[in-house]
């Protein structure tokens, strides 16, 4: 189903192990050194993600997957996580509208550096019917082992011919290297955006 709403530890660490389920080639912007304290990048999708659609399954409060969607200045910030709601349970699913249409390149995506961070994560582009009862049995478009203990959020390159015409991801966050609570502390996504256009009316 289609989207119905409208993505190195120094500084990030690269890194490209996943599934098999690239390269994007950047576009230069103007932008100011304001800007860049909060975006990172050039091509960094901070401000096309709407925050307020943001859901997410599981959490252990309301609304604390919102935090997550931080200014690249504020990435390694492990005050504003948010936590699995059950040590027996930590899976998280979470809903990431854009307010545009994204050509993805990479995720960003951290736990922390303690085993509490997620251990694999699934993506399925332009899914908004995925719940815990049919999450494990779906095809995600893309999917990563993630790196343990790294000390800063790190990227994940995409397959850009799966991910061209975004308007939402779907992230499953299946456990934690610990194998009980789940942390997801920094999630961030590189791409092209463009304004939605309204249909061409047919005469």
């Amino acid at each position: 189903m289609n989207c119905q709403h409208e993505a190195n530890e120094d500084d990030y660490h690269s890194h490209g192990h996943d599934h098999g389920h690239g390269h994007g080639h950047d576009h230069g912007h103007d932008h100011s050194h304001d800007d860049e304290a909060d975006t990172g990048h050039a091509d960094s999708l901070y401000g096309k993600v709407l925050v307020d659609q943001a859901w997410c399954l599981n959490e252990s409060e309301p609304d604390s997957i919102k935090r997550v969607f931080k200014p690249w200045h504020q990435r390694l910030d492990t005050t504003q996580c948010v936590l699995s709601d059950s040590a027996d349970d930590p899976e998280l699913l979470v809903y990431v509208p854009f307010n545009g249409m994204v050509k993805l390149k990479s995720i960003f995506v951290w736990g922390g550096a303690g085993d509490e961070a997620p251990q694999s994560i699934r993506v399925f582009a332009n899914s908004n019917n995925l719940d815990f009862d049919n999450v494990a049995g779906a095809t995600p478009t893309q999917e990563w082992d993630l790196v343990r203990g790294a000390r800063a959020p790190v990227e994940y390159p995409v397959r850009p011919a799966k991910f061209a015409s975004v308007r939402c991801l779907t992230l499953h966050l299946p456990r934690s290297f610990a194998d009980d609570a789940l942390r997801l502390c920094y999630l961030a996504f590189r791409g092209d955006w463009m304004p939605l256009t309204a249909d061409p009316i047919i005469s």
